[in-house]
């Protein structure tokens, strides 16, 4: 006998988040759909610096010291865990506007500006903002239908409001904002130290071996990577080529990521974003200061790197709704020798005494009805006995 049993399905709210984003590990990693630049930085990452802790480290930790191969080490797993932590966390997505809210404000923006007439443009839906003295515009977002907070712009690639909203970085593979910046900014800054670093002992590494046999007879002995043909192990001679071919990875990398560390290092000194910079928010031909700025850099790197964490207002985990599902279950039929519950006997009654119980009348039908025709009527057994 199959009973259907009704259960519950825990429903999460990151399974019903708009945008577009990609969540793992039950909602815990929040990253941007578009992650292929992503896995390049970290095969470039993870490739450059497994080719140098494999051959350049032991050769320069038994010619000059073996701290090198352990300071690069720390730099490198200072530079993944901040890059992981960048990609995967939420950088300060703001929700979206219940359709309740959105409802009321659309009533307050009709109030305040009143009936547009018809083919002529509404406009612009700005509120007005004052920080340090200073007037800062609130911008309405008609996606997410809200008025979006000082400084937050709305991310066309993850299609989210996010609060300080710096830039969409593709090679970290998420949004960079007030909750995941000060990250970002250490694994830029690490990435650019370990790539000096690999750099410059990849041409201390090749100084030293030429020193003994000369540049270009060392070129000349080292076709490839291929293994020596007496020990089968690849030789320090025959990897020479391969370092010079890190040499010059690390020589276009380090151009672009030094730079880049520059410049979010001047930008982190005046308490400013890429976005502000891009669109000359404080730089326009008004001279508007920025109302951000503590006018000290100090305070400045203090409070883009040092402050206060944000927890994230999304609550990715939390429990949205509860959707019941049924499925059928199947039970044995017991005998009637085995003893049923008090709870099922309980059950029962009441189901019997909520059908309608037809009289006896209806139900119980006359001998003469039942028998068939040629049948003669058979006596009762006591009606015979009594008669004896």
């Amino acid at each position: 006998m199959s009973v259907m049993v009704a259960r519950k399905k825990v429903v999460r709210k990151w399974e019903k988040l708009p945008g577009r984003n990609t969540f793992c590990c039950d909602g815990r990693i929040m990253m941007a759909r578009q992650k292929g630049i992503f896995y390049l930085t970290l095969f470039l990452i993870l490739g450059t610096c497994a080719l140098f802790f494999a051959f350049e480290c032991r050769y320069l930790a038994v010619q000059l010291s073996p701290a090198i191969p352990v300071f690069a080490a720390v730099l490198f797993l200072f530079a993944m865990a901040t890059l992981l932590r960048t990609s995967f966390s939420d950088p300060g997505v703001i929700p979206r506007a219940l359709p309740d809210e959105a409802a009321f404000i659309e009533m307050e923006i009709e109030a305040t500006n009143g009936t547009v007439p018809q083919g002529q443009r509404p406009p612009p839906r700005i509120k007005n903002f004052q920080i340090n003295n200073q007037i800062v515009k609130l911008k309405y977002c008609y996606t997410c239908k809200i008025f979006r907070p000082p400084r937050a712009s709305h991310c066309s690639i993850c299609d989210n409001c996010v609060e300080r909203f710096d830039h969409h970085c593709p090679w970290v593979g998420n949004c960079v904002g007030k909750r995941n910046y000060r990250y970002f900014y250490l694994f830029i800054l690490s990435l650019s130290l370990l790539t000096i670093y690999i750099f410059t002992f990849n041409i201390v590494y090749v100084a030293l071996k030429s020193l003994k046999i000369g540049f270009l007879n060392t070129l000349k002995e080292t076709p490839g990577t291929y293994p020596s043909t007496c020990t089968g192990v690849a030789s320090p001679e025959s990897l020479t080529l391969l370092t010079v071919l890190e040499v010059l990875i690390c020589f276009f990398t380090l151009w672009s990521v030094v730079g880049l560390t520059g410049f979010h290092t001047f930008l982190v000194a005046l308490n400013q974003t890429t976005n502000e910079d891009i669109k000359g928010s404080w730089t326009g031909k008004n001279r508007v200061q920025n109302p951000y700025s503590h006018g000290n850099i100090v305070k400045n790197c203090c409070e883009v790197l040092c402050g206060p964490l944000p927890p994230s207002v999304l609550d990715r985990r939390g429990i949205l709704q509860q959707e019941e599902s049924t499925a059928p279950e199947e039970s044995c039929q017991r005998g009637p020798s085995t003893a049923q519950g008090s709870g099922g006997q309980a059950e029962a009654e009441q189901k019997d005494r909520s059908l309608p119980h037809p009289s006896a009348s209806s139900t119980e039908v006359p001998a003469e009805k039942r028998q068939t025709s040629g049948e003669l009527p058979v006596p009762p057994q006591d009606t015979g006995q009594a008669e004896h």
